[in-house]
C-alpha cells in the first residue's frame, strides 16, 4: 500500500475564483474576496490528488490537520494555482505529511502544512455510520 508514497511526490490543480467562491458567499467574511475556507478545501483536494493517484483501489486519506497561513487577496475571476509536496510518510505508512501552498496570478496567496491518514474507505465509512446511529 503506502510503498508507493514517498516523500517528493507533487502535484497540482488550479481553479478560477468564481462567486461561490468568496468570503462574502460562503459565510467566512464579508468581502467578495476568494475565502480562507476554499483556499483550504483545494489545498486539501491537491494533497488528496497526490496520494490517491498511488493507492490501492478501496484505499484513501483523510485529514487530520492543517495549519495555513493566507497572505494575500485574490479577486473574482482570478486563477488560482495550488501546489502540494509529500514531505513525510510515518513508519507504518499511514500518517503522510504535505507542504501546501496557493498562487494566483500576482504571486503567493497562501502556504502552510496538512497531515492525512490512509484509510480503507468503507471500513471508515461503516464506523461514521454506526456512530450516527447510536
Amino acid at each position: 500500500m503506502s510503498t508507493m508514497l514517498q516523500p517528493g511526490m507533487k502535484g497540482t490543480q488550479e481553479t478560477t475564483v468564481s462567486e461561490s467562491m468568496l468570503a462574502s458567499s460562503v459565510g467566512s467574511g464579508k468581502v467578495c474576496v476568494f475565502s480562507t475556507a476554499m483556499m483550504v478545501a483545494w489545498m486539501e483536494a491537491t494533497a488528496v490528488e497526490v496520494a490517491q493517484a498511488v493507492l490501492d483501489k478501496g484505499l484513501t486519506t483523510v485529514g487530520t490537520g492543517i495549519s495555513v497561513t493566507h497572505v494575500a487577496a485574490t479577486p473574482l475571476g482570478m486563477k488560482v494555482r495550488f501546489c502540494a509536496e509529500l514531505t513525510a510518510v510515518s513508519a507504518n505508512g499511514k500518517g503522510l505529511s504535505f507542504n501546501v501552498a496557493a498562487y494566483d496570478e500576482a504571486g503567493l496567496i497562501g502556504e502552510g502544512t496538512h497531515e492525512r491518514v490512509v484509510v480503507d474507505r468503507e471500513k471508515f465509512e461503516s464506523r461514521a455510520r454506526a456512530k450516527g446511529q447510536a
